[in-house]
């Protein structure tokens, strides 16, 4: 099997090429070697290597940044993915691509179903929803990966952000209010390649479409930061300072967040049997996240 992997240097692609790598022929591509949002680059790349499949795990994640860096968003968020799609088509291989929460308004009281009217409220979360769109309508053969809160061992996260703020404070605000399901990265590649493996065996064009895969149980930030402590703590790397849960208006962001995240992941289960991501498991080895 041939696969080719975008994005190999951010927190999930670093977990994807540390999979797959002795697995399957992989073309494993960051920024420097493809640049997705030019589409000449794209259909060289995809026509010369043949993938069976393309995991797109290349995006942009600034959030703030996303409300003035509009045409940028675009370019790699709604562009790329169209381009990857239109090239995948062309060879009629299949490709799986990373999306976002932030599709939602978040105003929903239950957990988000994937047939949910959509509604971003910021430029990161719009950008992402016209990736969606797009590549859907370039490649029937796709699958739409939607995740949230994002953490691992590798690169910037909300993880390793309390761990240095813990480091060297001994009280902490965190927003109480957003709730969501905190995922780890290692667990969304493996929920990619074990989807990507299925469709290899059964091409079931039932398959394909849009998947919620996010973390269980659901919390917000505080509790989320409550428990990396906890674990710091019981492995002696801090002591755990207090924290104080506040309203999401007492911490101004340029974008606004939505403040309901949950995902419900029934879907992916029921089809691919992938089980919603262990993210207090993924805390165990906590020590990892120190830098």
């Amino acid at each position: 099997m041939r696969v080719l992997v975008t994005g190999c240097n951010g927190q999930v692609g670093h977990c994807l090429v540390e999979s797959l790598q002795d697995r399957v022929e992989l073309l494993a591509v960051d920024r420097d070697e493809l640049d997705i949002t030019n589409k000449d680059d794209v259909f060289s790349v995809v026509n010369e290597f043949q993938p069976d499949f393309v995991i797109n795990a290349a995006a942009y994640t600034a959030v703030d940044r996303a409300e003035e860096e509009i045409e940028l968003s675009y370019a790699v968020n709604q562009n790329g993915p169209d381009f990857l799609a239109q090239a995948t088509k062309a060879i009629d291989s299949t490709i799986l691509h990373i999306s976002t929460d932030y599709v939602f308004s978040g105003n929903k009281q239950g957990d988000y179903i994937e047939t949910d009217p959509t509604g971003p409220l910021g430029v990161y979360g719009q950008s992402k929803l016209a990736g969606e769109l797009v590549l859907a309508e370039s490649n029937d053969k796709h699958i739409i990966l939607r995740t949230a809160w994002v953490f691992g061992e590798h690169g910037n996260n909300f993880v390793k952000t309390m761990l240095r703020l813990g480091k060297d404070r001994d009280a902490l605000t965190i927003v109480g209010d957003q709730y969501g399901g905190p995922t780890y990265a290692g667990d969304i590649a493996g929920a990619l390649i074990s989807m990507m493996n299925q469709l290899h065996i059964t091409d079931n064009p039932e398959y394909y479409g849009v998947y919620h895969f996010s973390g269980a149980p659901h919390v917000n930030w505080c509790e989320f930061a409550e428990e990396i402590f906890k674990q710091a703590e019981k492995h002696g790397l801090l002591e755990a300072p207090k924290l104080t849960a506040i309203a999401t208006e007492m911490y101004p962001t340029l974008a606004v967040r939505p403040a309901n995240s949950k995902m419900n992941c029934s879907k992916i289960k029921t089809i691919f049997k992938v089980n919603p991501s262990d993210w207090e498991s993924a805390l165990n080895n906590i020590q990892q996240y120190m830098s």
